[in-house]
């Protein structure tokens, strides 16, 4: 046989391509019909066994090439699911659940009472003030009364931080997100500064003790094992009820918010911030135990479980990457009293208006064991 030279190879590959896309729009179309002959019929739209015996029969027939082909064929039932749940779009109580969420004409508003964690200078405060410039604010001691406040409609909206560019989630907010009784309506990212405040005329050697929330204590990291151990670190409920603290202990610092010298009269006593990166940022949600999407909502949010099998979560990743869309945050979390399974945050970069967003969320949520979905939302 005559060896073939590169244009050769190129025609015949061009040739077989010409082949498979008539045969993957002819198999797309059937996988439409059968579905819905199956739903005419009752029966589950997904049928596992039938998948695993399609992709048992194509590994046995491919030899020493049976890693591949498996994985094209699980390609491609991934994206004869994906192009499924578009025809089929709307059709759950997922969809209906978001189509009665639709604010397509409202604004967001600029005035409600808010529920923030902490005392007046915390940066919860500073982001209710961004998102409200007339709103009302109401302090609580913890995340877990400041969600309640909203669900037992004492305030409109909650503000919670939920992650940190330095130091990673929240996690006590992703614990209370995850059971769906409150929704994400908007997002906003706050560069957070820190300073080491103290009593006005104190020196940084005449300090014994140093306070704040652990994620302001994590964030300045560098500055405080600059220090040795010769001063205590210790943690508190937040930055700002750090600062009332130092305001009434000599010896004592916080490491809060600049805002936070005047509102305690307290002065700064370093040179510089002492955040370990000066693009410190934390994420904060704003929360409501009604759900609503404003116009200009573009990340999506949402919870999920999968099975415990292998290939489990891959497939449910390649329904998002059949729709070409970004996933911005995908973390982990243990399912409490099981062994050693998890539970899945996901943000992504869509919105519900965009084709084929809902039916895409429609296919995660059949595919899950469980799901959640948080919201869809502008983050400003």
């Amino acid at each position: 046989m005559k060896q073939m030279n590169l244009e050769d190879i190129r025609a015949e590959i061009d040739e077989i391509d010409e082949k498979l896309i008539d045969l993957f729009l002819r198999r797309m179309e059937l996988g439409k019909s059968a579905m819905l002959e199956k739903k005419q019929c009752g029966k589950p739209i997904v049928d596992r066994l039938r998948e695993r015996e399609i992709l048992k029969t194509a590994s046995e027939k491919s030899g020493d090439m049976s890693v591949y082909t498996r994985r094209f064929f699980k390609e491609l039932m991934s994206l004869s699911r994906s192009y499924q749940g578009a025809v089929s779009e709307g059709e759950t109580p997922l969809a209906k659940h978001i189509a009665d969420s639709l604010h397509r004409d409202a604004m967001f508003p600029k005035t409600a009472f808010v529920a923030c964690q902490g005392i007046e200078g915390a940066n919860s405060q500073q982001a209710a003030d961004k998102l409200f410039p007339q709103g009302n604010i109401m302090y609580f001691e913890s995340f877990d009364g400041v969600c309640g406040a909203v669900k037992s409609g004492l305030c409109d909206y909650a503000v919670l931080p939920i992650e940190n560019s330095s130091y990673g989630s929240v996690h006590a907010v992703y614990d209370i997100l995850k059971d769906g009784e409150l929704s994400i309506v908007r997002g906003l990212k706050l560069c957070i500064h820190h300073e080491l405040l103290a009593i006005p005329g104190t020196k940084l050697s005449e300090i014994k003790e140093i306070v704040s929330h652990e994620q302001a204590i994590g964030q300045c990291g560098k500055f405080l094992k600059s220090l040795g151990d010769k001063v205590k670190i210790s943690s508190c409920t937040n930055t700002a009820a750090a600062a009332k603290t130092a305001s009434e202990n000599k010896g004592v610092a916080a490491i809060s918010p600049p805002g936070c010298a005047e509102l305690y009269g307290l002065e700064k006593i370093t040179a510089d911030n002492i955040q370990d990166s000066e693009n410190n940022y934390t994420r904060f949600v704003c929360v409501s135990a009604q759900s609503a999407i404003y116009p200009g909502a573009n990340r999506i949010s949402f919870v999920l479980s999968c099975r415990h099998e292998p290939g489990e979560l891959y497939r449910l990743i390649s329904i998002i990457d059949a729709m070409d869309v970004n996933i911005l945050k995908l973390e982990s979390k243990p399912i409490v009293g099981r062994d050693f399974e998890f539970m899945f945050f996901f943000d992504i970069e869509a919105s519900v208006l965009e084709p084929g967003i809902i039916g895409m969320l429609e296919e995660i949520s059949r595919s899950s064991e469980s799901f959640v979905f948080l919201g869809n939302y502008q983050e400003i």
